[in-house]
């Protein structure tokens, strides 16, 4: 720590970015918040670069690359806490549906070459899958409510609180009907972590997952078991799910069937 100052980086590897971006966007909330932090890195606000050892390293982006893996080691031996932020970070985000594709192919398809230009690993791995990780905060982009909750935590020495029941939680309190009852939608709510205050169904639009899997308690099974009897085909269910969770358990199974 710097004085009262927590030392912090934030740090990119394979992403848009836009989970930075949403923090950067907290204009009325960003300058009182940087008082009690000492920025040592930030790419997209400052081309200052400090290698150095911090308390809390942000990391946004799924490790894809060589140079994704051996920054992400160097930033966990330099970093007393790690927190992965984002879908990309914390489950590899939709480039991870990708997984189980030739690294070739796709150079080839995109760059009309087999020649690896950027040492792509062949896979896009969550961060946890490399590292060790401290806290994971979900999101394509973060809810920012959720990170200043999580930075404020951290910064008093308390373990942060996450949200452990389902966008379908988030549907009832805000009293919004059911699209897969009401209209057959093949929302997946009832398997995607809250935080979102159900911002697509309250929009009438069904939810697409973008938060990941409840860990370890998503039913995937009963999901697509629900969907096909409202008569949605198997692969398109599929394709669903795979989007922003390709690399979690149960969808992963699905996929190597």
């Amino acid at each position: 720590m710097t004085g009262n100052k927590i030392k912090v980086g934030f740090y990119s590897l394979t992403g848009c970015a836009g989970d930075f971006l949403n923090i950067l966007n907290m204009e009325d909330k960003l300058l009182e918040v940087f008082k009690l932090l000492d920025v040592v890195e930030f790419a997209l606000a400052s081309s200052k670069v400090v290698h150095e050892k911090v308390d809390v390293a942000f990391i946004e982006g799924s490790v894809t690359t060589q140079k994704d893996l051996e920054v992400l080691k160097k930033i966990r031996e330099n970093c007393n806490v790690l927190v992965a932020l984002g879908n990309c970070a914390v489950w590899g985000g939709v480039q991870a549906e990708l997984t189980g594709l030739d690294a070739k192919d796709l150079m080839k398809s995109v760059y009309n070459t087999t020649e690896n230009y950027y040492s792509f690993l062949g896979e896009h791995k969550a961060v946890s899958e490399v590292v060790k990780v401290d806290y994971e905060l979900p999101g394509c982009p973060i809810e920012v409510e959720e990170f200043l909750e999580l930075l404020i935590d951290v910064i008093r020495g308390v373990i942060p609180e996450f949200k452990d029941y389902p966008v379908c939680v988030e549907c009832k309190i805000r009293e919004i009907p059911c699209l897969i009852v009401e209209r057959g939608e093949a929302c997946l709510g009832p398997i995607t972590v809250g935080g979102c205050k159900a911002r697509c169904p309250y929009y009438n639009a069904p939810c697409i997952g973008c938060r990941g899997p409840v860990k370890e308690e998503a039913n995937v099974a009963g999901e697509l078991s629900m969907l096909l009897e409202k008569g949605w085909k198997k692969q398109e269910v599929i394709n669903r799910l795979r989007l922003f969770a390709a690399r979690y358990k149960d969808i992963a199974k699905l996929l190597e069937r």
